[in-house]
């Protein structure tokens, strides 16, 4: 790849001698050499980049100018269809630069032993425009933190003993219900997982609580919806098919059994509705 010099009004990229397939460019302001890029073409059609200017607030204006520079020759003078970064995670400075100049996170790719991993972001040819409404809004939600939302339903039987699922990937029992598609509200989720759960249609009824759940034995945090089923009668048993991948059992189960045999969080809730429960709260998640 024969590399020529890039520059705008705030820095210049001199090219340096290429190796290992690498084209290898001197970040120049003021005068003063102030770091370093790499461009590699990774197939015909993408081209992966690297830089370092240093970190830090100081380090955001030259690293936005050498990202725009670097993605407008691969994807202009050079006809790639795709620029790709691969930035250190706690590399907060230039995430945000690429995100500035229209890269989208894709994920994190994991290093191995002490390699560090790696925010992967891209901009592809064919993206809209940076400044316009529809590229601004596509970054952000490349971007944006998400949050796992999960539903779970509150059935009680005539006793007044709640159903809880006794599960098949861990040995706690909990409330049915499960994790929320992207797109897919909340209550819509609840009547789909106990569809596909336990074979049955539901009425859900009022929202219960919303409840928080702290990152616990692995898992990530999570916004638990609880909602009411007691609109639809309790089926029998028998009339339930169960999930075999996901669901062991059912069972109705009265405060001492929950005590025993649910999760913490279960146990939590459970318990607290006993004196009342605000719209929202958040779970001290004890083991």
């Amino acid at each position: 790849m024969d590399a020529h010099e890039l520059a705008d009004d705030f820095v210049r990229l001199r090219p340096e001698r290429s190796n290992a397939g690498f084209d290898g460019y001197s970040v120049w302001m003021d005068g003063e050499r102030i770091g370093s890029v790499a461009l590699h073409q990774e197939s015909s059609s993408t081209w992966s980049v690297r830089w370092n200017v240093g970190d830090g607030p100081g380090a955001l204006r030259p690293a936005i100018h050498v990202v725009r520079l670097v993605v407008d020759h691969v994807l202009g003078t050079l006809g790639g269809r795709r620029v790709e970064a691969r930035i250190p995670v706690g590399r907060d400075t230039d995430i945000r630069a690429a995100s500035i100049c229209g890269l989208r996170k894709e994920g994190v790719t994991r290093g191995p032993g002490r390699e560090p991993d790696r925010v992967l972001m891209a901009r592809l040819l064919a993206d809209p425009p940076v400044q316009s409404r529809d590229g601004f809004i596509a970054i952000l939600n490349a971007g944006l933190p998400t949050k796992r939302v999960i539903s779970q339903g509150l059935w009680r039987d005539p006793d007044g003993r709640v159903l809880l699922c006794e599960l098949t990937y861990k040995s706690e029992w909990d409330l049915p219900g499960g994790v929320i598609e992207v797109g897919e509200s909340p209550a819509v989720g609840l009547r789909r997982e106990l569809a596909e759960e336990l074979g049955i249609e539901v009425e859900v009824g009022g929202l219960v609580t919303v409840n928080w759940l702290p990152a616990w034995r692995g898992w990530d945090d999570a916004c638990v919806f609880v909602f009411d089923l007691g609109g639809t009668p309790v089926p029998e048993r028998e009339a339930l098919t169960l999930q075999a991948a996901e669901i062991a059992d059912v069972h109705w189960c009265d405060p001492a059994t929950v005590r025993e045999r649910a999760t913490a969080a279960t146990i939590e809730l459970l318990e607290a509705l006993e004196s009342g429960v605000p719209a929202y709260r958040e779970s001290s998640q004890a083991d």
